[in-house]
């Protein structure tokens, strides 16, 4: 069950068709849908989330927690809707696409992608628009 909160006043469009579309991209992966909760935050609840769990001391637009078990995949994923936007501005793309690449992200991460080398962030690249042609 994939599940959208908000600790904003953000609210997400089209959470069904959302909702389809991640599952399709998990069945593509050969894994299946766990519980996964999309939970919109700002830059100061997930920095502070960055700080305590991973010891980084910088802004992100997404954090995963992975709580997947062999092939069922099940996370929370935390999103900063304020890096969102200052993303999709400085990417020269509408919130909404910048929001669904991040949303695609976190969850190809869940699918085992990785994205610390140059290799690995040009698949992570290749897959993200490969699922968002899709949306």
């Amino acid at each position: 069950m994939i599940n959208f909160f908000a600790e904003t006043e953000f609210q997400l469009k089209g959470e069904d068709k959302i909702s389809a579309w991640i599952n399709n991209a998990i069945t593509a992966e050969n894994k299946i849908e766990g519980e996964i909760n999309f939970i919109f935050v700002n830059d100061d609840y997930l920095l502070d989330l960055n700080e305590k769990f991973l010891n980084h001391d910088t802004l992100t637009d997404i954090i995963t927690f992975d709580n997947s078990v062999g092939n069922i995949l099940h996370a929370d994923i935390y999103i900063s809707t304020e890096r969102v936007q200052d993303n999709a501005t400085d990417f020269k793309v509408s919130f909404q696409e910048e929001l669904h690449r991040v949303m695609i992200h976190g969850v190809l991460h869940l699918a085992g992608y990785g994205d610390k080398t140059d290799d690995e962030v040009a698949v992570m690249r290749a897959r993200e628009n490969h699922y968002l042609e899709r949306l």
